[in-house]
């Protein structure tokens, strides 16, 4: 028997969120038709994850399978990870290095350009409309900003450069301006928590949480922050100063917090994309996350770090450290988000609001005006995803 979830209905303030956008498994599936195969860009890798022809990668993002490669002309290519035959899954294995892709259903064969150049007892009879040429890999649209590469299912997405907008600037300082990288690693985790509940709390929160700062006597410093006015995107970019004693009181190894690659008085850089992406530059630390929500309670998140191509071996080995044990799922820093994330989700089955305090200026309106550690920026993602899911607020036909 099917359930019919209770229809939402959305506050008139515009810092209140209802808690049933985080909890109904209805809504969770229009969001991965509505925004996810909707008009938005999803970063999904960065090409120094590919650094040879024939490498590729593959991931799954909100349900749709798809395949990376970097082609035998050493451009990269994506596409659906999906048999133009009869739609198997073409390459099950995470990342590797192929000259081609066969399908183990009826051995389809692929190139790395997507080119169909094999198909078994072709000659013994095909519908007669077949054509090699027309059965190519199907295709995303994709673009890419510095080497990040983005894809869209929606051909109505507006140009990339258009998307970024206001953050353009901060997501290319913390990919070191250049688009330069070299690949060192990931670090993967599933959070027990609906994919907006994550990105809200990805940034946003007090010391309390991070046992690490206090222990340490971390101080972070001034900073701005820049929204994005239609979709909310947020670029922050802040001071980080490390402790007073440099951490030689609890770390046996003081040097994992030195600063190396730039002045501490940008130390922090932040970026949230809608729906679902986060980038960070943390002390010498380049990490881009590439999330895909999995269900409505779970949302799986790719932490990929990276150094410059021009890094001495001290400096990888210095932020491979720094990557290692700081910020990621598991860093002595952030290994607490995981736990609040799901108490977050836990404490979201309750009836009520969510509500949005530090920097809100005016309950009834949105505004552009933040400062670096307000949470209300968040405020203009949740305005544009609630007129796109169409949910009008209350008083507003």
């Amino acid at each position: 028997m099917m359930v019919v979830e209770a229809p939402i209905r959305w506050p008139r303030k515009v810092n209140e969120i209802p808690k049933e956008v985080f909890v109904q498994e209805d809504l969770f599936e229009r969001e991965m038709e509505t925004i996810f195969k909707g008009p938005e860009w999803h970063p999904i890798a960065h090409e120094s994850e590919l650094p040879n022809r024939r490498d590729f990668k593959t991931l799954i993002l909100a349900h749709v399978p798809l395949l990376i490669t970097r082609d035998d002309s050493d451009q990269i290519q994506v596409f659906f990870n999906s048999c133009t035959h009869r739609g198997t899954q073409l390459e099950a294995s995470r990342k590797g290095n192929k000259k081609l892709f066969e399908c183990p259903y009826h051995r389809w064969v692929f190139n790395g350009s997507g080119a169909l150049i094999s198909c078994p007892k072709r000659a013994e009879g095909y519908a007669p409309s077949f054509s090699m040429d027309r059965y190519s890999l199907g295709r995303p649209r994709v673009a890419s900003f510095k080497g990040l590469i983005f894809v869209s299912f929606s051909e109505a997405a507006p140009p990339l450069d258009e998307y970024l907008g206001e953050i353009s600037d901060t997501l290319a300082a913390i990919m070191a301006n250049d688009g330069r990288l070299r690949f060192l690693g990931y670090q993967k985790i599933v959070f027990d928590s609906n994919w907006k509940g994550y990105n809200d709390s990805d940034s946003y929160h007090a010391a309390l949480l991070h046992g690490a700062f206090r222990a340490l006597n971390w101080q972070g410093g001034k900073g701005t922050q820049v929204v994005s006015k239609l979709r909310g995107h947020i670029g922050a970019t802040s001071e980080l100063s490390i402790p007073k004693d440099g951490g030689s009181s609890l770390l046996k190894d003081p040097s994992l917090l030195e600063f190396r690659d730039e002045d501490p008085k940008v130390g922090s850089r932040v970026v949230k994309m809608f729906p679902l992406f986060v980038a960070v530059k943390h002390l010498d630390v380049i990490n881009l996350r590439f999330a895909t929500p999995v269900s409505v309670d779970k949302t799986e998140v790719h932490y990929a770090y990276f150094a410059h191509v021009d890094d001495d071996d001290g400096m990888v080995r210095h932020r491979i450290r720094q990557a290692s044990n700081f910020t990621g799922p598991s860093g002595f820093v952030s290994m607490e988000d995981a736990s609040v994330f799901q108490r977050i989700h836990i404490g979201n089955q309750t009836p009520g609001v969510a509500t949005f305090q530090r920097g809100v200026t005016d309950e009834n309106e949105i505004s552009f005006d933040y400062k670096q550690n307000d949470e209300a920026s968040n405020l203009v993602k949740w305005d544009y995803y609630r007129r796109i899911m169409g949910f009008a607020r209350k008083g507003e036909q």
